[in-house]
């Protein structure tokens, strides 16, 4: 009896070793030494031209240092306003903008989605250095304007009109992406449900929340976990703008607290216990945000 060859067994596993290697030496090895190295400090030994910088075991003092750090808690309360204002004002208009362009009577719609979406390619310092010259008194085209009506400059980099400035820079690049996930999950629509509400007498504005508002759910809630992760990740905008206004402190967002600990101050095991906290933080929320939706949907299928 013929032997039957093994090899077609252990193909998939070497198609897919490359991509696994490179997962475990990019990103597993580097959380992993993070968090090691977040449970070490640095104690100076010896005193003089003869003493030396040791590392040694610290427990959880690192994690104790963060949370009872007042820069960093400050921060996170900053990165919750800007939160509160990019995400919610990045999903409407995502979702806005997708059901419009989903309107049959709607016209140029691959224009309009090439247009919303151009944004989203513009790199995010670009976009912030951008947007921070349309912000400086001395160059802004609105405060032009507002000074030429009498009314002064506007405050854009000044408190508290800084977070909405801030949020405008990742609503203006966000929007697109979010629109083009939402829109592509409308089309998955049936058209027979549409066909059916219109025999019934149902609106276009009918039909967007009784039909397509519930039905592109997942979509809603994957863009909004993309959106809090986003937002939870803020780092480029401010480290940007930070030269053009004095309001932006170098610890004004907790990445920018963690830039501080890692490559001024060297203090790598602060940073890494900041990174590893702001880790677990954005693990948690995306995580309640999936299970209140999961819960939400077993409860409207039950009822």
């Amino acid at each position: 009896m013929r032997r039957r060859s093994t090899r077609p067994r252990f193909a998939p596993y070497l198609f897919s070793a490359p991509a696994v290697l490179l997962y475990i030496l990019f990103t597993l090895v580097p959380v992993v030494y993070t968090v090691w190295i977040s449970f070490r400090a640095y104690r100076l030994q010896g005193s003089g031209i003869g003493g030396r910088r040791v590392d040694v075991f610290a427990g959880f003092d690192n994690y104790a240092t963060v949370f009872s750090d007042s820069e960093m808690i400050a921060g996170f309360l900053r990165l919750l306003v800007y939160g509160l204002i990019a995400v919610p004002l990045t999903l409407g208009l995502a979702l806005l903008f997708a059901l419009l362009l989903d309107v049959p009577a709607a016209r140029a719609k691959r224009f309009s989605r090439t247009a919303i979406f151009i944004p989203y390619a513009v790199p995010g310092i670009i976009a912030a250095l951008m947007w921070g010259f349309m912000y400086l008194p001395s160059t802004s085209p609105f405060s032009y304007i507002t000074r030429a009506l009498g009314f002064g400059t506007i405050p854009f980099l000044e408190s508290p009109g800084l977070f909405g400035s801030l949020a405008n820079i990742a609503i203006w690049g966000g929007v697109g992406f979010n629109m083009i996930i939402i829109y592509t999950s409308l089309r998955s629509i049936p058209v027979e449900l549409y066909e059916s509400a219109r025999l019934d007498g149902a609106t276009e504005t009918q039909m967007a929340f009784l039909i397509k508002i519930p039905l592109t759910r997942p979509a809603l809630i994957l863009t909004g976990v993309f959106s809090l992760i986003g937002a939870l990740q803020l780092y480029a905008e401010p480290t940007t703008l930070k030269p053009l206004t004095s309001q932006i402190t170098q610890t004004w967002a907790p990445l920018m607290t963690i830039y501080r600990d890692a490559f001024i101050t060297d203090n790598l095991p602060a940073a890494a216990a900041s990174s590893t906290v702001l880790a677990l933080g954005t693990l948690a929320v995306s995580a309640v945000v999936l299970w209140l939706s999961s819960s939400r949907r077993k409860a409207g299928a039950r009822s």
